[in-house]
Order: structure tokens, then sequence, then C-alpha cells
């Protein structure tokens, strides 16, 4: 997943958090990502992954790592204090970054949705980039190894997947095991050794529903397209989806107060909150529409519609490399809607969401955002 955890501004301000916050961890970790690996590797920015930077201070005892970053566009041009590229969380979120984007575009390859002229440049990529993860980890004293084999079974899971929920468990399992060791690894930074038990656990169940919260929302296109979906493949319905995510769920919160964690304003603002915006929109789709995807934004089925009234396909080699090179390499798409390199779809600027705003887009018309966000305390 790639954009999952999107924190509400109105919970920052309840919880006496600086909204800004949330872009202070995502800048430190582009940041990160360029001066440790180079411009290209910041097309690999996850913003989920910052919550592990976030989980990283929320545990530690020490003063937190802020450095002036220059100029940018995302900022308005402004100078900002960010996390330290050179921090321990922030490292481990670059790492989880370039891991974690390898293995997405090694599944396109895989997948077939690229072209044979993209396959080869793309694969290359995805082998650089894990490459990339592991001179990181090394940084950090996390073993990735155990990571990239579990990942690199992904596909051959899919191929022999059977029906049940043990046949899903199974298929969920790498995304579960790199999120687990990564949410652990925040525990070991921290010098926490107490709370990796823990965050091991939290993070097996935030894989589980990263993981989930995909399928669920793919479901439509993934069927439309003839692409593998694990729902589909295993015979789980849209609400036994949704009881697996809840469960999910209610064990996260049960580690993370297990880490004394769940009382922490930037946890629960960044992490926490999230999940409850997530399950609230998944569920209100599982209760509206019927045999097909749930949940899916308004956004996404404007897209989805436009695909198909004007037959859009994804793009190939040349335009992709073009988007990356113009479009994330050059911050364009900090500051401007662009078209996604892989999928074709367009997607909002990046600073339209880095100010905490969490609710697609922004909220509605009467200025409150419970309906989307189900966090905020709007008395609405």
């Amino acid at each position: 997943m790639f954009g999952l955890l999107r924190p509400c501004s109105h919970g920052a301000a309840k919880y006496g958090i600086d909204a800004a916050e949330w872009r202070t961890h995502m800048c430190g970790l582009c940041l990160g990502l360029r001066d440790g690996h180079g411009q290209l590797a910041r097309a690999t920015t996850n913003v989920d992954a910052i919550v592990l930077s976030m989980l990283t201070e929320a545990q530690s005892t020490g003063a937190v790592e802020r450095t002036t970053a220059g100029r940018c566009a995302l900022r308005g041009m402004q100078r900002a204090s960010v996390a330290s590229a050179n921090s321990p969380g922030v490292r481990l979120a670059a790492t989880a970054s370039l891991l974690l984007a390898s293995a997405k575009v090694r599944d396109h390859v895989d997948d077939g949705d690229a072209s044979v002229l993209a396959r080869t440049p793309m694969a290359k990529a995805a082998s650089r980039w894990a490459g990339q993860a592991q001179t990181s980890a090394q940084l950090i004293g996390l073993d990735v190894e155990p990571l990239v084999a579990a990942l690199n079974t992904q596909t051959q899971l899919e191929q022999s997947a059977g029906h049940g929920t043990d046949a899903l468990a199974r298929l969920t399992a790498p995304t579960q095991l790199c999120a687990s060791e990564f949410f652990a690894h925040t525990a070991i930074l921290a010098e926490r050794p107490d709370n990796v038990d823990a965050m091991r656990t939290a993070g097996w169940q935030f894989g589980r529903i990263a993981h989930l919260a995909d399928a669920v929302q793919d479901y439509e296109t993934d069927q439309e397209r003839g692409r593998f979906n694990p729902l589909a493949a295993t015979g789980t319905s849209m609400p036994q989806a949704y009881d697996l995510l809840r469960e999910s769920d209610s064990r996260l919160r049960a580690a993370v107060a297990q880490a004394e964690l769940d009382t922490v304003p930037t946890v629960r603002w960044m992490l926490l909150d999230p999940l409850t915006s997530v399950l609230r929109k998944l569920g209100q789709g599982i209760g509206t529409v019927a045999g097909h995807a749930c949940g899916i934004s308004d956004e996404h089925a404007d897209v989805r519609m436009q695909s198909r009234r004007t037959g859009h396909r994804r793009p190939g080699i040349g335009e992709s490399l073009t988007l990356i090179l113009g479009g994330y390499c050059t911050g364009y798409a900090c500051c401007a809607d662009h078209t996604q390199p892989c999928t074709g779809e367009r997607k909002d600027a990046w600073m339209k969401n880095c100010d905490g705003i969490g609710c697609d887009g922004g909220c509605g018309g009467d200025g409150c955002c419970c309906d989307c966000c189900g966090c905020c305390d709007c008395n609405c």
C-alpha cells in the first residue's frame, strides 16, 4: 500500500500536535532517500513508511533529531525543520520504501501489467532498489534477507493459491512478515527491547490490514483486467474480509497498548486514528455495494469510469520514464496534479495531502470531515 495512513489535521489539533509534523517526517524520508541513494530513489517515497520514523521517535528517550531543509515547492519554497536524514527512524523508513517499491514494481512485471519493452528496465529498477534497501538496512543493523526471500515467494504463492482462510493467510504472510520486522526494529533502534515483541505483533497485524485493504479496493479493477486478487482467488467474501480487517485492527491496538504507546499523541494521530478511518470507509462500502469491491472512494470511482469511457491503458516505457523523470525527480509531483507512471491514473499533488488532512482531498463544504475521516470530534 502507498497511502493507507492519512492523518487528519483536525486530529492533530485535538492532540495538541502541529499538523506539519507529518510533513516533517515525509520531508525527512524524501531527503534521506535522495542523500543516500540518489534522485531516482525519491520516487519510492512511501507515505505509510513514515509511521516507522514516528514510532522510532515515540519510543525513544533521547532528543528528537531535526535538521533545516532547503527551499522546496512542497513547502511553498520555504525552509523547514525536518526529520534528520541520518536519524535511525528515517533510515528505517527509507529501507522500507525501497524494499516495498522494489516488490511493487516486480509484481507489476510478474502480473504482465508492463509492456514487453518495459519489463527489462522495470526489473532492473526493482533489482537496484532491492540492493539499495539491503545497503540501507546494514546501516541500522536490520537483516532484510528473510524479507526479500519472503517477497520473492509471492508470485509462486499466487500461482498455487487455494480456497479458504488458510489459503488467504498464506498469501498475506510475506507482507505481514515484512511489516512485523520493520515495526519490531523501531523498538530496537529506540533501545526499547521490552517493546520488540509487541511491536512485531502490531506490525504483523498492520501487514494484514494493508494487504486486505488493497485487495478490497482493487477488487473491481482486478476483475475487469483479469488480474490476480487474493480475495477472488481464495473465495473470500467482502464481509469475511472486513471481519479479518476488524480482527487485525483490534489485535494491533492491543499490541500498541502493551507497548504503552496507545496514549502517545503522535501514535494515535498518525497510526491509530487513520486505521479507524480506513475501516470505517471499507465498512460503509460493504454495507452499500454488493457483488464487487467496497469502500472505493469517489475519486477512484471517477477514474475507473473515465478509464472505461476513454479506453485508458497503462503508459508505455517511454512515457513512464518521462513521467518519472519529469514528475518525481524534479519535484513536479509535489505541487501539481500528475499522472502515476505505473497505472496511468491521475493523482493529486502531494502538497494537497501534506498538511495532514486525510479526507481524500479535504473536508466537506460544512468544514467538517467526520464523514470521511471518522477521527474528528466535530459534533456533527
